[in-house]
C-alpha cells in the first residue's frame, strides 16, 4: 500500500514538472501596431501573427493588440523599448524620434515613386540607421518595405500651394510633418490618429494626410470629401522586434519571426499597389471628390525648405540629396 501510495505521488510529481516544463516551453510576445483596424498594416500584422502561432508550434505565441488599444506610436515604440511589448509594425518613420535620420522619410516630395524608397531599404544609409536604432535603443527591425502614396483629405478643393494658406492641418507626433506642413503654408495641429475623424467632423481640423489604406479605413473621407492625390509622400511599413526578446528565442524560432515579417511586409507591400486605385474607387462611390494634382509647384515649396531643415540638424546635411538620387 505505501509503495502504491509512493509511486502515485511520484506519477503526480512527475506529471506536474512535465506540465511545468510544457507551460514554461510557449513563449508568449505582445504585437502591437496603432493603425486603424481593417487598414492595410493591421491586415499585415494579423498575417504575421497568424504565420508565426501556426509555424511556431506551441512553442512561441503572439498576441496581436489592434488599433490603439496600447496607445499611440510614440508610446508603444517606447513600451518596445521596455520590453512591455515585444512586437511592433507601422510606418518606419516614427523612428525619427530617436534616431533623427529616419525623419527624411517623413519629408514630402524626397522619394519619387515605390521603387526609390525599395532602393533606399537595400542601401548603406538605411543599414546605418537601422544599426543605430538596434544598438542605441533595442529595436531590431526584421523587415520594411514602400506601400501606398499619402493623400490630403480637406472639407475644401486644394490645386495650388496658395490654397494651403491657414489651413488647419492634422499632423502626427513627428515634428518633420509638422515643420513639411508649416512650410507649406498650413496651421499645423497634432492630433492623434483616432481623433482624426472627429476633429474633421466638429471643424477643430480642416485637414488631414495619410496613406490611402488607413484614410480610408479610418473613413477621413467622409468628414473631409475632397481627396486631393498629392502623392506627397510613399508610405512605409515595418515589422520590428525588441532586442533582447529577439536574442530570447532559440535560432528556429528567430528564423521563423524573421521569414513570418518577411512574408507579411512583402504582402502589404505587394497588395498596396492593387488596393489603392480600388480605394480611389470606393471613396467616389461613397460621394468624395477625387482630385488630381499638379504636385510640381507643392514639390517646389517643400524642396525649398530642405536647406533649412538640414541647418536646424533636423536631419544630417546632404542627405535629402543623397536619398533623393538613389
Amino acid at each position: 500500500m505505501r509503495f502504491a501510495k509512493l509511486a502515485a505521488g511520484l506519477a503526480a510529481a512527475a506529471f506536474g514538472v512535465v506540465l511545468a516544463v510544457s507551460a514554461q516551453a510557449e513563449t508568449t510576445m505582445t504585437f502591437a501596431g496603432s493603425d486603424a483596424v481593417g487598414s492595410l498594416l493591421d491586415r499585415q500584422n494579423k498575417m504575421f501573427t497568424k504565420l508565426v502561432n501556426e509555424r511556431a508550434k506551441g512553442e512561441l505565441k503572439i498576441n496581436f493588440i489592434e488599433g490603439e488599444a496600447l496607445g499611440s506610436d510614440v508610446q508603444v515604440i517606447e513600451q518596445m523599448m521596455q520590453n512591455s511589448v515585444q512586437l511592433y509594425g507601422d510606418v518606419v518613420g516614427w523612428y525619427n524620434n530617436w534616431v533623427k535620420d529616419f525623419a527624411i522619410l517623413n519629408w514630402g516630395f524626397t522619394f519619387k515613386d515605390k521603387a526609390q524608397v525599395e532602393r533606399f531599404f537595400k542601401s548603406d544609409v538605411y543599414r546605418k540607421l537601422a544599426d543605430q536604432l538596434q544598438k542605441e535603443h533595442d529595436i531590431r527591425i526584421l523587415a520594411a518595405a514602400p506601400t501606398q502614396p499619402h493623400d490630403l483629405f480637406a472639407k475644401k478643393k486644394v490645386g495650388t500651394p496658395a490654397d494651403l494658406a491657414g489651413l488647419k492641418m492634422r499632423v502626427p507626433e513627428i515634428r518633420t510633418y509638422l515643420l513639411l506642413w508649416e512650410t507649406l503654408g498650413t496651421k499645423p495641429s497634432r492630433v492623434t490618429w483616432g481623433e482624426v475623424f472627429l476633429g474633421l467632423k466638429t471643424g477643430v481640423i480642416e485637414a488631414a494626410e495619410g496613406p490611402v489604406s488607413a484614410a480610408y479605413a479610418a473613413k477621413f473621407y467622409q468628414a473631409a470629401p475632397f481627396v486631393m492625390k498629392t502623392d506627397h509622400l510613399i508610405s512605409t511599413t515595418h515589422i520590428a522586434i525588441n532586442e533582447k526578446a529577439y536574442e530570447s528565442l532559440s535560432p528556429e524560432l528567430r528564423k521563423i519571426v524573421t521569414e513570418a515579417a518577411q512574408e507579411a511586409v512583402g504582402w502589404a507591400s505587394n497588395e498596396a499597389n492593387s488596393e489603392t486605385e480600388e480605394l480611389y474607387r470606393k471613396m467616389a462611390a461613397e460621394g468624395a471628390t477625387i482630385v488630381p494634382v499638379d504636385t510640381a509647384p507643392f514639390a517646389e515649396k517643400a524642396r525649398a525648405g530642405v536647406e533649412k531643415m538640414e541647418a536646424d540638424g533636423v536631419w544630417s546635411k546632404g542627405l535629402w540629396e543623397q536619398i533623393h538620387n538613389l
